[in-house]
């Protein structure tokens, strides 16, 4: 028992480490990188699962041809309720191989989900969160809200996380969602 406990702490200190050096990476450091080709430029979603797969690319048309859920949220910001519609997370890493269901165990537990904005916003979800079966909230990549497109301050592509008391997680302007490993 003592070294299980032993092994969990040593994964949340990796995992912290791993979360803290990513955010002391300049805020420009995306924006920079979209022009040099290495992240996908504002009107496309690029989704990785490096080293393992080749990145997925998808435009605005690309994502609206996938199979859509509907959430609702409150937005604790504007004190309102907002309904978006939009594609798994989960669904997006799945044509690309990630595992989920049954082989969400194991080495699968060290891995995590960074989600960037065009403005270099990021936000880090453990992999098993965006994992349907494994966790009871939504973690899906937003095109619409209240029925209408996303508007420019927010789209065309936004992380919207359902079981978060405050949208922090939430990144408007999403050009990257990538799926990584524990060091």
């Amino acid at each position: 028992m003592r070294s299980k406990n032993v092994s969990v702490l040593l994964c949340a200190v990796l995992l912290t480490s791993s979360v803290l050096a990513a955010a002391q990476q300049p805020a420009t450091a995306p924006v920079a990188a979209a022009a040099n080709n290495s992240v996908a430029p504002k009107n496309v979603l690029r989704v990785s699962a490096a080293p393992d797969h080749n990145p997925l690319t998808l435009s605005l048309a690309d994502l609206k041809a996938l199979p859509h859920i509907t959430v609702t949220i409150h937005n604790s910001h504007t004190n309102a309720d907002e309904t978006y519609s939009g594609v798994r997370v989960a669904d997006l890493l799945g044509k690309l191989g990630a595992p989920f269901g049954n082989a969400m165990r194991g080495e699968a537990l060290g891995k995590y989900v960074v989600a960037t904005g065009s403005d270099g916003y990021r936000a880090v979800l453990a992999f098993a969160e965006v994992d349907p079966s494994f966790h009871p909230g939504e973690v899906l990549v937003a095109d619409t809200m209240n029925d209408k497109p996303l508007d420019e301050h927010s789209g065309p592509f936004k992380l919207v996380v359902t079981e978060d008391k405050r949208p922090a997680r939430s990144v408007r302007n999403l050009i990257t969602i990538e799926l990584k490993s524990l060091p």
